[in-house]
């Protein structure tokens, strides 16, 4: 899947860094002030505090370089105060994070900076699940000899979620990402027969990965949005005695205390009408995707057994009454999807956009949602994706920078960062030219709304159905898993 990272939001002027107090001021000077022998000043002849405000100055790409300067740039460079600085200059930055597949059934982290069109590698995620995943492990092991061996587990879930994935084989298949407080988390998935509880958080800042405190039941294919800085996971599916389980429960994340809660069960009233006890039992419910918009969670919804799938609308969990309600009826029957899982959903400038693959294998539209009227309209006539029917998210919908950005593949398969801004090429009169004039201006239009930012070969590698985005004091981290 994909992951993207950005910058933080506030576009702070270039004076504020002469209103810190002066009470902060000498906080500042006393951590990086002490024997000059011992720790010799970052830059000869100045003060930490001004040099701080020079390296805060200096594009984060090259801070790998500047850690191996001396111990003193390298924790400086590593520290919060150094961050601090960044934002208050206005000099934060908006990466994109990509999580991807190859070939060895290994999920691998890259960084693209945009501005400098440098890619960078994270370090790999720890192969662990916490030892309460590998009793049920060892469980699920067992229960896949009691029901024999014509019928096996993994292949049941491949069938149900429509996978072709080896998750048997790999930890952190069907994993799930939120970005929140400047850090990047990876929640759940799937390792060998069991859907995991554990929590890995990334820190850009050190460039390290941490365990967390475990959501408090096991999900694989869940759902991740931020909503008042905490970051909720909704739904998904779990394996019990029974076999593959669709989950409605949530649970909510609070980085400042590092304690999950929960958060009421997604209702799925809609999926609670069907006809009959038979289609009851063959479909199954489950959210299809999770966008925060407005103050609000929206998660579109379907009934799906592989490879059938009925939209069902879906639902808004409100934070402030702590409660479920259903989704208004245009947004939820009309969010664009290709099928059950993918549907793709992101806001820019509080505005939400999704992605419709429409039926064409070489092409794509961007729809807005349009609050007043309740529907979906097309403001991108063409989106130039491949339909690679080889691979499971071919795409991704991501927004940062203020903009819209498709990361996919091209001809050659290669990894490519598309950007539009989804404003400026929608200025033209219905009024005020002919049809055929405005006919001729909209494709020419159209050929200028996507430019690619980036390209990178990752060779066989396959994007993985991940997007989502980070703040981190000067960092803002963006990734999503959908």
């Amino acid at each position: 899947m994909g992951a993207f990272l950005s910058l933080s939001g506030n576009r702070a002027r270039a004076s504020e860094y002469s209103e810190v107090s002066q009470r902060e001021t000498c906080k500042r000077q006393r951590m990086f002030s002490s024997d000059s022998q011992e720790n010799p000043r970052l830059i000869p002849s100045l003060p930490d505090e001004l040099s701080l405000q020079i390296l805060a100055r200096l594009p984060r790409v090259n801070y790998l370089n500047m850690k191996l300067v001396s111990r003193s740039w390298k924790n400086a460079v590593t520290s919060s105060e150094l961050f601090s600085w960044r934002k208050e200059l206005g000099t934060t930055e908006e990466w994109l994070y990509l999580l991807t597949k190859v070939d060895s059934d290994k999920l691998l982290w890259h960084a693209l900076d945009p501005s400098s069109r440098t890619w960078q590698r994270l370090p790999p995620m720890p192969n662990a699940a916490d030892k309460e995943e590998s009793r049920r492990a060892l469980y699920g092991l067992r229960m896949w000899n009691v029901i024999g061996s014509s019928i096996k587990i993994a292949d049941a879930i491949r069938g149900w979620l429509g996978r072709r994935d080896g998750f048997d084989r790999m930890p952190f298949c069907g994993c799930a990402v939120g970005a929140v407080d400047g850090c990047l988390y990876v929640l759940g998935g799937f390792s060998r027969v069991s859907a995991m509880r554990c929590v890995w958080r990334y820190d850009p800042i050190q460039n390290v990965w941490e365990e967390m405190t475990s959501m408090s039941m096991g999900r694989a294919y869940c759902k991740t949005g931020i909503l008042n800085n905490k970051l909720y996971a909704i739904g998904g599916v779990s394996i019990s005695q029974g076999g593959c389980t669709p989950l409605q429960s949530a649970e909510v994340f609070d980085p400042q205390t590092g304690v999950w809660s929960q958060v009421p069960n997604m209702p799925f009233s809609r999926a609670q009408v069907l006809p009959t006890a038979f289609l009851a039992d063959m479909l199954k419910p489950i959210a299809t995707g999770m966008t925060s918009y407005r103050g609000r969670l929206c998660v579109p919804q379907s009934l799906y057994s592989w490879p059938f799938f009925i939209d069902v609308g879906g639902e808004v969990y409100d934070p402030e009454t702590n409660s479920w309600d259903e989704m208004p009826v245009g947004m939820g029957e009309g969010w664009p999807a290709k099928q059950a899982g993918t549907k793709l959903g992101v806001v820019v400038d509080e505005e939400l956009y999704a992605l419709d693959p429409s039926n064409s294998l070489d092409s794509g539209k961007i729809k807005l949602y349009d609050s007043q009227e309740d529907t979906w309209k097309v403001v991108i006539e063409k989106v130039p994706i491949r339909d690679y029917t080889d691979s499971e998210s071919p795409y991704l919908l991501a927004g940062f920078l203020r903009k819209l950005h498709v990361i996919t593949k091209d001809a050659n398969h290669d990894i490519t960062v598309l950007q539009a801004d989804p404003h400026s090429h929608l200025s033209l009169s219905p009024i005020a030219v002919s049809p055929c004039e405005r006919q001729s201006s909209f494709a020419e239009a159209e050929r200028d709304v996507w430019k690619v930012i980036a390209t990178k070969s990752f060779g066989s590698a396959e994007l993985n159905l991940n997007i989502k985005i980070l703040y981190r004091k000067g960092v803002r981290l963006s990734s999503t898993w959908t």
